[in-house]
């Protein structure tokens, strides 16, 4: 296996600009993919050439029949799957790092013309420096997480398509030229329980990062709608709690006015983050 720490590199940055779901991911992207593929795929594929052997003694019969049964190697395709699967993130962390630096240089002049009006003021970094997935970078973050899940499926759909059953069979009979036209050749594949154990333990992790795609694009729609509920209706919420001010004798409690009717309204939102009351008295006066 190659030398994975430029791209772990890279992707160890993206956590400081993602959600804790994005996070998730990737850890399950370094522990279950790239370390557990560099680690064991050697020692489990590294013999799928040496050890392939068939019963038959022509020339190029070996080769074809371990050609029909891998059209390509399995580890080249998952180092080709998780380069291309990361490859959108990469894309979001270089423009998240665009944004930093663009609104640095915007701090940066604020500081030196605190009075400035025209100096735009930065909108997706707080104070310290850490980016807020919104507007633009917002659209840039669901859609990186929108090909990701696409780059998946079609890599699991093509994993089908190109080597078929996910269980390796010991043995199979191969009838492709050069080999023998009526008889063929049986040929031996090594380890195969290994390699099923390997292909159904990367499916699954696959179906994983899809599912925590899927989490994180939920969560993150979720949390844009509270955020754009909040900011709705929190103006609305104090202007009517001032014009309705709280009466303790809609309760009952006042000693001099006898209470003849009292309305409260009451509106909870979705996700019961907040709850405006409004509250009106009509009392009856003395008699």
């Amino acid at each position: 296996m190659g030398d994975w720490s430029y791209l772990s590199a890279l992707l160890d940055k993206v956590q400081a600009h993602s959600t804790v779901v994005g996070k998730i991911w990737m850890s399950v992207l370094f522990l279950f993919r790239i370390f557990v593929l560099g680690a064991a795929a050697d020692k489990v594929w590294g013999d799928e050439v040496s050890e392939f052997y068939c019963d038959s003694l022509e020339p190029g019969c070996e080769h074809a029949c371990y050609n029909s049964m891998f059209p390509i190697s399995y580890v080249h395709y998952w180092v080709l799957q998780i380069t291309l699967v990361s490859t959108p993130t990469l894309v979001y962390l270089g423009h998240a790092i665009h944004i930093i630096h663009k609104e640095k240089r915007m701090m940066e002049q604020l500081q030196d013309n605190p009075d400035a009006t025209l100096v735009k003021k930065p909108k997706y970094t707080d104070e310290r420096g850490k980016v807020k997935i919104k507007g633009i970078l917002f659209g840039t973050y669901m859609s990186q997480l929108v090909f990701k899940i696409l780059l998946e499926v079609g890599f699991t759909v093509g994993q089908f398509y190109i080597f078929g059953s996910v269980f390796m069979v010991s043995y199979f009979h191969c009838k492709f030229p050069p080999c023998a036209h009526l008889t063929g050749a049986q040929c031996y594949i090594s380890r195969p329980t290994e390699k099923t154990i390997f292909i159904i333990f990367m499916l699954v992790v696959s179906g994983i990062s899809v599912l925590l795609n899927i989490i994180e694009i939920i969560y993150l729609l979720c949390s844009k709608r509270r955020h754009a509920k909040k900011q709705f209706l929190g103006p609305k919420h104090v202007a009517n709690v001032q014009h309705y001010p709280y009466n303790s004798s809609c309760m009952g409690t006042s000693k001099h006015k006898p209470i003849s009717a009292c309305v409260v309204y009451k509106k909870t939102t979705e996700y019961m983050y907040m709850l405006i009351s409004y509250s009106k008295c009509i009392i009856e006066p003395a008699k």
